[in-house]
């Protein structure tokens, strides 16, 4: 906990398709208004974002709080003493991944997951390439026997989607679930029985 201060929660966003999920993860927590968001992105994620028919880079950057330049290695996210509870990088390159994994810190982005990883916080890298060679898997395990966690976006149906945004957000949800942040609306699997609770 930060005292009466804000928690405040590091997104990443790179240049691998499906810019849309750290976009929602900007929404959603701007709609709560209890969390301080610090955005970083990659060099790359405007031509992604461009690519998808996506929101210009202005407006993504106008969701968050604090907006971090990737160059600026100078900037409160590459210390450990900026105390947060960890970061999200979504969506997450194999690029990314493959830096994180191997402590190659050449730029805020990466830096910013190292000082989650040397500060024991909460890293959760939403990768969203596909398939995966053995290089990306054994890069996978030694991000995980570090303590990140691995959570790729892969949709559930049990929760009956009518849309990419369903699917999108239920995604989202999960991921904030592993920062104990509860978003109203998320649908969980009952603990008896096999039919889908709604949790708001």
């Amino acid at each position: 906990m930060l005292g009466c201060m804000k928690q405040r929660l590091v997104i990443g966003i790179t240049g691998a398709s499906g810019t849309i999920y750290g976009v929602r993860l900007l929404e959603v927590l701007r709609e709560m208004g209890t969390i301080e968001t610090h955005l970083v992105l990659s060099e790359a994620t405007s031509r992604t974002t461009s690519e998808e028919g996506g929101r210009p880079i202005t407006e993504i950057e106008g969701l968050a709080d604090v907006v971090h330049s990737d160059r600026d290695i100078g900037a409160s996210i590459a210390s450990g003493s900026f105390r947060t509870m960890g970061m999200i990088v979504a969506p997450c390159s194999v690029n990314t991944m493959s830096s994180i994994a191997h402590g190659i810190a050449g730029s805020l982005l990466t830096r910013a997951a190292d000082v989650v990883l040397k500060e024991r916080r909460r890293l959760v890298l939403m990768v969203r390439e596909t398939p995966f060679h053995l290089g990306h898997l054994r890069s996978m395990t030694a991000l995980t026997e570090m303590g990140a966690i691995i959570a790729p976006p892969i949709p559930s149906f049990y929760h009956r989607p009518e849309s990419v945004a369903d699917i999108v957000d239920q995604s989202v949800r999960r991921v904030l679930d592993l920062f104990a942040i509860e978003v109203p609306g998320i649908r969980r699997w009952r603990d008896s029985g096999s039919t889908p609770e709604r949790a708001d």
